[in-house]
């Protein structure tokens, strides 16, 4: 086996939603030396249009977050290494940010597009006002698209060096630089099924990459099969979508279930696919960036990155990629997600509250809501809220959860008179319902999340625990009661000053 070489120098200075675009093709993103203004928001002078254009691609929904004024851009000039990392990390669950200037690159950088749980909502109701999220595991073949076409303006440009793209380094200790963001697309050798899932890729030189990928999942399965046949896998990276299309890349389908029909159903059935000629793949047509290529079978190289936990993760020895061919649009956007921060987190994290909601509700039947906290990284930790009818309803729910996500780590169960997103509201149910010796669960020795550092990582072991935050059935509820004032939430304080 083939261990690659890095080139890259180090001394380069640079739940479920129940409530709540065309870019504009002459905007001037022309590089320039200086800016008037450091950031600014775009105003209505430069022509982009406030309304939803049928064709859905990034531009359309920049063009969208930008007409509810949660889009700001820099046409000051910034490093890929470092500074541009530094500056998004200032706009952590604030408005998205796009680069107009990057250093050494003609490509605009866009980031944060999904760095709030609101805009996460507008992917999907900016498309389709009855789109929930949590009708993702009963998706099926009625939702696959069907829009097919020969022509997509990707393939106006094309090179065949890496470097050419603003690949972005965020942190100290990363290998060097990350793609956080694309989407790849790979059709399975056994069932002739196509599958689209999110990966970060480490930059080795100018036409290699380190792919990293989940032991277990699809595109994982895929590569273990061509590797048994010493072959090396065909596939196609793609970066720049509209980012419903990310949102179904990063839900955990079934086998077989192709993610673009579930993008297809978030889209309103609006996503147009065009052939990939050299992968015969189908991938969205109105991709900013499309990069073509083979994971080889026979050649690996270290990489190192950070995770959703913000700690970074083991050395690790993962597959190469190499590069075929670019393609990317004319004026292109490239797509960078801030690892560890919100963005990363709410896009890996909310299509997997979705499928734990599925689980669960399946299980207990008057379940309400499944919130992964902010504080387990949208990740480890889950609160569950339901409408409690038996005794025992929440251990099965916690079992339930468990089950549906392996890397949960902690699962609490709630009344549905307590707020899952309130921390307070959670911590304030332990507090007055629980007896520890018959409401919590420890679980130890099962699978758990190799980001966990307290884990046993390599063997994938951990502890899970599980608490039931209910009210007991067998007491009287009126002890539990929260006092209320007559009144309250409708008196004005401001007629009394």
């Amino acid at each position: 086996m083939k261990v690659a070489k890095n080139y890259i120098k180090n001394s380069i200075n640079v739940g479920d939603f129940n409530k709540e675009g065309k870019w504009a093709q002459n905007l001037d993103t022309s590089k320039s030396s200086s800016s008037s203004k450091h950031m600014e928001e775009t105003d209505s002078s430069e022509a982009i249009e406030n309304k939803v254009d049928s064709v859905q691609d990034l531009r359309s929904f920049l063009q969208y977050i930008r007409s509810k004024k949660e889009l700001l851009t820099i046409n000051k000039k910034v490093k890929k290494k470092f500074e541009l990392a530094a500056i998004v990390s200032k706009f952590d669950k604030k408005e998205a940010v796009l680069f107009t200037n990057v250093d050494e690159s003609k490509f605009n950088v866009v980031c944060n597009i999904l760095g709030t749980r609101q805009r996460f909502l507008y992917a999907v109701e900016s498309s389709n006002k009855q789109a929930k999220i949590s009708n993702f595991a009963n998706i099926g073949q009625e939702f696959f698209p069907k829009k097919i076409s020969a022509n997509a303006p990707f393939y106006n440009n094309d090179t065949k060096n890496l470097y050419d793209l603003p690949i972005v380094t965020h942190f100290e200790k990363d290998s060097g630089p990350f793609i956080t963001s694309s989407t790849v697309y790979v059709k399975d050798q056994e069932s002739g099924s196509q599958n689209s899932s999110i990966h970060r890729m480490l930059l080795l030189n100018n036409s290699q990459m380190v792919i990293r990928m989940v032991e277990g999942r699809h595109l994982h399965k895929c590569f273990t099969f061509a590797k048994e046949h010493k072959e090396d896998l065909k596939i196609c990276i793609v970066i720049g979508l509209h980012p419903a299309v990310n949102i179904a890349a990063a839900y955990q389908a079934a086998y077989g279930i192709d993610e673009l029909s579930i993008a297809n159903y978030l889209l309103n059935g609006n996503l147009q696919l065009t052939n990939n000629n050299y992968s015969n793949l189908q991938i969205p047509k109105n991709s900013e960036i499309v990069i073509e290529g083979r994971i080889l079978y026979d050649e690996v190289a270290e990489e190192r990155m950070v995770e959703m936990l913000r700690t970074y993760d083991f050395i690790r020895m993962q597959p190469v990629f190499e590069v075929g061919k670019i393609w990317y649009r004319d004026n292109p956007i490239y797509y960078d997600i801030l690892p560890g921060y919100t963005e990363h987190r709410l896009l890996m994290g909310l299509p997997i509250e979705a499928k734990i909601f599925s689980v669960v509700k399946n299980t207990v039947p008057t379940t309400k809501m499944v919130h992964l906290s902010d504080g387990g990284s949208n990740w480890l930790s889950a609160v569950i809220q339901i409408k409690k009818r038996l005794e025992g309803e929440p251990k099965n729910a916690i079992l339930a959860a468990f089950a549906g996500h392996p890397s949960l780590k902690s699962a609490i169960v709630v009344d549905d008179d307590i707020n899952p997103l309130d921390p307070v509201e959670v911590d304030y149910a332990i507090s007055t319902r629980t007896q520890a010796d018959k409401d919590f669960i420890i679980i130890p020795n099962t699978k758990g999340s190799s980001l966990d550092p307290s884990s046993d990582q390599k063997n994938l072991l951990t502890t899970k625990l599980g608490i039931d935050a209910t009210i007991s059935l067998l007491k009287d509820r009126e002890r539990f009661e929260v006092a209320k004032i007559p009144g309250a939430d409708s008196i004005d304080v401001r007629k009394y000053l």
